[in-house]
């Protein structure tokens, strides 16, 4: 039962970070179009809130706790630090770089989410037993990589076309790579500590359906109020091509939808780190459709650094699932030693 359980978060945040991927890759398509980072994010937003509500309401009706005002102000947070934030940052990164570039960020997630989370307990490192170890060794692995992605491009593996190369050349050079590294590292930092108060959320309102729609209702909420100080200029507000309306109905209801209550789910099963852990698989899958669809190059520093946070990756979820195992083994033995003593079984 736990290896199918394992099996089923497993599977469930593969298929996440994949869709995870298209949706950077469709926003990046939309951003180089001209449209606002900020309406996006408002418009996926709510999108989001209108998809899942009714689900929310109708799936979770009899299990869903009293809402408190405790409860709406840890959702409003949430929404805050998760969505909002989380994603102005990244989309104002994704819109000065490029798409691979910008997911080569997240890699540095699960080791800034363990880092974040060892305070409170939430994680824990004994470097005397082969799963802290294994936990160490696989979250340095994650940083190295991360750090050959960003700071080394190599030289290209997998070139496009001439004429898209030529286009990609002068593109990049009006690109503020700087500026957007910047944004990235701040979208990166509030998407590790979402982690850990979803971790938080999920104990006190354990509903996938309803915190997350009231996660895209308050980030809606809040998107606009950015976008009415941000963007007076109300013509770019109207969405007019088939792509930017496809694109935002796709990350509205996928992207911000159904992978936050997939993550939700999963850190809920097993943890913020676990799940954050999974993260880097959207730059590899980033990469593919980069070059595919946005005919970006392919380097040499993207495909070391990948295989480096594969390695750290497996790892790190080696020493966890180590560690879990360790935790069922020290459980059961006081049991076992009652049962000694006593000479029949304690109910």
């Amino acid at each position: 039962m736990n290896s199918c359980q394992q099996w089923k978060t497993v599977t469930a945040m593969v298929a996440i970070n994949f869709a995870m991927a298209i949706t950077n890759v469709l926003v990046k398509k939309v951003l180089d179009n001209g449209v606002s980072h900020i309406i996006i994010l408002m418009y996926r937003q709510a999108i989001s809130a209108v998809f899942l509500a009714p689900i929310a309401y109708f799936w979770e009706r009899k299990s869903r706790p009293k809402l408190t005002a405790r409860i709406l102000c840890q959702l409003f947070f949430n929404a805050l630090i998760g969505a909002t934030l989380c994603q102005y940052f990244f989309l104002l990164g994704l819109e000065y770089t490029s798409a691979t570039f910008s997911c080569a960020f997240l890699n540095m997630v699960p080791a800034i989410t363990f880092i974040l989370a060892l305070p409170f307990g939430l994680e824990k490192v004994n470097i005397k037993n082969k799963s802290g170890i294994a936990k160490f060794v696989g979250t340095t692995g994650c940083i190295g990589g991360a750090m050959v992605l960003t700071l080394y491009k190599g030289k290209t593996l997998v070139r496009s076309d001439s004429e898209t190369m030529v286009h990609a050349v002068n593109y990049v050079k009006k690109e503020r790579w700087g500026i957007g590294s910047i944004f990235l590292a701040a979208g990166t930092v509030c998407w590790s500590s979402w982690f850990l108060v979803q971790a938080s959320i999920g104990r006190t309102y354990p509903c996938q359906y309803s915190s997350t729609a009231f996660l895209s209702f308050f980030s809606a909420i809040q998107s606009a109020i950015i976008s009415l100080i941000t963007e007076r200029d109300f013509t770019r507000w109207v969405l007019k091509e088939k792509l930017e309306l496809v694109t935002v109905a796709y990350i509205g209801m996928v992207g911000s939808g159904l992978c936050y209550v997939g993550m939700s789910w999963c850190v809920k099963q097993k943890g913020p780190l676990f799940t954050s852990a999974f993260t880097p698989l959207v730059q590899i899958f980033a990469a593919i459709f980069d070059f595919s669809v946005l005919h970006g190059q392919i380097y040499l520093g993207s495909a070391v650094g990948s295989v480096f946070v594969v390695i750290g990756l497996y790892i790190l979820l080696w020493g966890r699932n180590c560690e879990a195992k360790e935790e069922t083994q020290n459980l059961k033995q006081p049991q076992m030693e009652e049962q000694d003593c006593n000479g029949t079984p304690q109910v």
